[in-house]
């Protein structure tokens, strides 16, 4: 006998707003007009708690009675002969924030209890539709980047069993393989990096190391290349550079020019040098740096948002605070996986300040699609709608940003088919903190790095890479662990910790987990470092060195603290 409940829980009529709009998407968007009434139910499997505990819970943590209707089992749930039913939920190793959330409110209701809950969405379509017409609307419903269809019977247990992983792998016989056999490996491996990358790496293992690498090393090197970490396109050298005839040619050309005498002045490069687009990027904050004309910036090797000192009146009295001011754009996770990707966008760009140990006041997000209203026909091959994308990626922000509390005054989204190549996903943030409450030192030999936040799991593998690669029509089902799944309350829980004063001054120096997880957040901590990846809290047990390594899971935070600061920094 199974020792897993199952319930599924639905909107009363009235407030199944989710489902009506369904319902709309599936006649007009889709153009399957037989289709009755869609119902949206959460389904849940539970094991692991007692008759009471789970008595407690129905009517409390699983369903509102004034607004939902419990059903304990498929048979409940009324079906006709000809209804539709197929359920989804995530893909192992992916978050699940519903499943999460229901564990920990079980706990509240018995301190001592370990439930295990998995979670899926349960679809009943009702109407005589064809087959062609259902498996279009199963495609509409299920991304295959993060979810999955289920089955309908009930699992005999949840617990998961996970084999021990093996070893990290050597690649034995790198150093020595002639250009040929290293393509091969190269094709084998999906890397960001260019052939030409790999070619240097086996050299330098060659000439250097004098040894092969291991896997995770590889892995580890292709995402300090990456596009993400490296910004390797914006590093690209410019050779030649030509102006198109118009109106604005000649003050072009002059801007053109005063930039190249600016740039040889201050970086001393040849007359025959142009310098690449992140000196363009950059050269203007340069150089009003050089002539005195930033003396307000908070100048620090640890600062991963813009950081400057302002006087702010607190209660009748001038203080100094930092102000910060950071973006991020998560515009490839979010064609692949819209409401992770938009989610983890603001998560990410609010991470950034919050490890300087500012708190996020104001957000702003930018975002670029194509037509939404073109018909779901028109969607190229390979790609999700556009219609999906734009509703999906504004529930997954919204979502993030009403979970941490966090107030967008400013939205905007453009439309131009140019973004049907991909879309842009923009989110800004506004930080601040007494200047005197954060504490900004070097590390030196024998301070102590710890790790606190989320756990790791296997959301998030080769997300720098990832936004790196050139993509084809396999990547919406090839990159599923590449795009981060947020969990805003653990990050919200970060944030009120670093608000703590006496918590902030134990901080040395702070990185956040983004792009590469322990080994570039860690590794750019300090110049010399000893990484402990079994002391690496993890999601579930199965992961290998690689996968411990450059997990991008998301709301991580790594403090440097002195020795004799540990113990208090626990506490």
């Amino acid at each position: 006998m199974s020792l897993v409940r199952r319930i599924y829980v639905e909107k009363k009529e009235m407030y199944a707003v989710a489902g009506k709009a369904l319902l709309g998407e599936i006649r007009h968007y889709l153009g399957i007009r037989e289709a009755g009434r869609v119902r949206i139910l959460a389904r849940y499997d539970i094991e692991g708690v007692s008759e009471e505990v789970y008595e407690a819970a129905k009517h409390t943590v699983f369903a509102e009675p004034p607004v939902d209707l419990l059903y304990e089992s498929f048979e409940e749930l009324g079906l006709s002969d000809s209804d539709r039913v197929f359920s989804v939920a995530y893909l192992p190793g992916q978050y699940d924030q519903r499943a999460d959330s229901a564990e920990q409110c079980l706990k509240l209701l018995k301190e001592d209890a370990a439930p295990l809950i998995r979670s899926a969405t349960t679809y009943i379509i009702h109407g005589s539709i064809s087959d062609e017409d259902f498996e279009e609307i199963r495609r509409y419903c299920i991304n295959p980047v993060d979810s999955m269809e289920v089955g309908e019977e009930v699992p005999a247990t949840l617990a998961l069993a996970y084999e021990e992983p093996e070893d990290v792998a050597v690649l034995d016989g790198f150093t020595g393989m002639e250009e040929g056999e290293l393509r091969a490996l190269y094709d084998s491996l999906s890397l960001a990096m260019t052939f030409a990358d790999f070619l240097h790496i086996r050299n330098y293992f060659t000439g250097e190391e004098h040894r092969d690498p291991s896997i995770t090393e590889i892995r580890v090197l292709d995402t300090y290349w990456s596009d993400h970490c490296r910004h390797t396109t914006f590093s690209t050298e410019i050779r030649s550079v030509e102006f198109e005839e118009g109106f604005y040619r000649r003050r072009m050309e002059e801007a053109f020019q005063k930039y190249l005498r600016d740039l040889h002045s201050l970086k001393n490069l040849p007359e025959e040098e142009y310098g690449c687009l992140m000196d363009m990027a950059v050269l203007a904050a340069k150089k009003c740096a050089k002539e005195g004309l930033l003396d307000d910036q908070e100048e620090s090797d640890e600062i991963n948002a813009c950081s400057i000192v302002v006087p702010i009146e607190v209660d009748g009295r001038q203080e100094e605070w930092l102000l910060n001011f950071k973006n991020e754009t998560h515009n490839h996770p979010t064609e692949i996986e819209p409401f992770g990707g938009a989610a983890t966008c603001l998560g990410g760009a609010i991470r950034d300040p919050l490890s300087g140990r500012t708190y996020v006041y104001q957000a702003m997000r930018i975002t670029g699609a194509a037509d939404p209203r073109r018909p779901s026909s028109e969607t190229i091959e390979g790609k999700l709608p556009q219609k999906k994308i734009v509703r999906e990626a504004a529930l997954g922000y919204s979502s993030y940003g009403n979970q941490i509390g966090l107030a967008t005054g400013y939205v905007h989204e453009i439309y131009h088919p140019g973004y049907v190549a991909k879309r842009m996903e923009i989110g800004a943030v506004v930080a601040a903190a007494p200047r005197d409450a954060v504490r900004r030192e070097k590390p030196v030999a024998g301070d102590v790095i710890l790790l606190l936040g989320g756990r790791t799991g296997r959301d998030g593998i080769g997300g720098a890479t990832g936004s790196s690669k050139a993509h084809d029509t396999q990547s919406t089902t090839e990159c599923g662990a590449e795009v981060q799944k947020g969990n805003p309350p653990t990050e919200r829980k970060l944030q009120r910790l670093f608000r703590r004063r006496e918590v902030s001054l134990l901080i040395k120096k702070c990185n956040d987990f983004g792009a590469g997880g322990v080994s570039v957040a860690i590794g750019e901590l300090a110049d010399g470092l000893v990484v402990d990846l079994d002391a690496v809290p993890r999601k579930y047990m199965g992961l290998d060195g690689t996968e411990l390594a450059i997990s991008e899971s998301q709301e991580r935070m790594a403090v440097v603290v002195a020795p004799w600061d540990v113990e208090r920094f626990m506490e």
